[in-house]
């Protein structure tokens, strides 16, 4: 049994923060973990504690980073973004017009925001890949570029959960020579990593699975859970293809050096926090490139993750793919991440949030964790 100490900085009016972030570690919710929030520019939430790594006690400081899953899309959707916002690529277009090989099996009308909005038909490879293979994402586009689409694209969107970053990835690799993680940190911050270094994977958290008996308490309504449940235990199934290929320990270094552009991003919840006060302050893009970004293009039943989802162009919008206090669903976009991780931001209120545990719990049937934190956030801010 580890001892756990909240550590950190909060002020005053957001107390009830860190006693929901105390109270997650006293009732087992929490192993490691880290919460911050900013509000109109300015840092009023920094906390971690908990262990960073189970087996050995390490704990978690203030520099600890994890690796966050598919909190990684916004940050490749905005990689995207910012290359359409400076003319290399309008999202209307085809994406075979710069991806010629792209034009095949019924895909050649497929464009920029079919695959921003998770409706190309391509949410799982057709064939299995290896970790190794997924460390070249050259060959892993090609590989995808073969491929015919699930469905016919445009007329259904479905959750990309892997791909969406090798097909991003590629847009980014053809427009600037290099991977969404190199571009994303020489323009939006030196601390998001998609491929880590070797001295940040020494130091990350370790991600853990609870353990038997540890408490789970879902978000999603118990019919959804079991539909979920059993699409996920089905091989053949969407969600199954889509989420387990290629199989990956997401502890392993090969795994977080390889830069997975959709779900393989390490970073602080500081950090992750930050990236959005930049996206909302004008930073990172123009004003008019992120309003257009979060006007809805899609709502209603994904065909991977079996629940209604919403997107604006890349970033998630509150649904119950997204569940989200009520007081935050009028205004904020982000992404969840299957560990449990959130990255947020409310334009309307001028705030943003990340949390980042290590303790991996059903993403599929909703967590808690960042919901409470939420909800605190919100009633510190009236």
């Amino acid at each position: 049994m580890f001892m756990t100490s909240v550590q950190g900085h909060c002020d005053s009016a957001f107390e009830g923060v860190r006693e929901v972030f105390e109270e997650s570690f006293a009732d087992g919710s929490n192993l490691g973990a880290a919460v911050a929030v900013f509000l109109n520019g300015l840092p009023v939430v920094d906390l971690w504690g908990g262990v960073a790594d189970r087996r050995t006690g390490r704990p978690w400081l203030r520099d600890t980073p994890c690796v966050v899953f598919s909190c990684t899309k916004a940050v490749t959707t905005a990689a995207a973004l910012l290359l359409a916002e400076r003319g290399h690529v309008a999202l209307d277009e085809p994406v075979a017009r710069w991806w010629p090989e792209f034009a095949v099996n019924g895909k050649d009308e497929i464009t920029v925001e079919h695959l921003l909005t998770h409706q190309a038909g391509l949410p799982a490879f057709d064939g299995p890949i290896s970790v190794a293979d997924a460390a070249d994402p050259v060959a892993t586009a090609e590989r995808l570029a073969r491929q015919a689409p699930e469905w016919e694209p445009g007329t259904a969107h479905g959750y990309h959960a892997l791909t969406f970053g090798w097909l991003i990835g590629e847009l980014v690799r053809r427009h600037t020579g290099t991977t969404v993680g190199r571009f994303a940190r020489d323009e939006f911050s030196s601390d998001l990593w998609i491929g880590a270094p070797s001295e940040t994977i020494a130091r990350a958290a370790r991600i853990s699975v609870p353990r038997r008996g540890e408490p789970e308490s879902p978000l999603t309504d118990t019919a959804t859970q079991t539909r979920i449940s059993a699409a996920y235990s089905e091989p053949g199934s969407l969600l199954f293809r889509a989420t387990t290929n290629p199989i990956a320990s997401f502890n392993h270094p090969a795994m977080l050096s390889a830069g997975w552009p959709a779900s393989g991003m390490v970073a602080t919840a500081r950090g992750l926090a930050r990236f959005y006060r930049d996206l909302m302050q004008g930073v990172t893009l123009r004003a008019e490139t992120l309003r257009d970004a979060l006007r809805e293009r899609v709502r209603g039943r994904d065909r991977v993750l079996l629940t209604d989802s919403a997107y604006g162009l890349g970033f998630m919008l509150p649904a119950q793919s997204f569940e989200l206090p009520e007081a935050a669903r009028a205004s904020v976009f982000g992404h969840p991440g299957a560990g449990g991780a959130v990255g947020l931001g409310d334009p309307d209120r001028g705030l943003s949030f990340a949390f980042v545990p290590n303790l991996k719990r059903d993403y599929f049937a909703g967590d808690r964790r960042a919901y409470r934190l939420l909800e605190a956030t919100y009633a510190a801010i009236g």
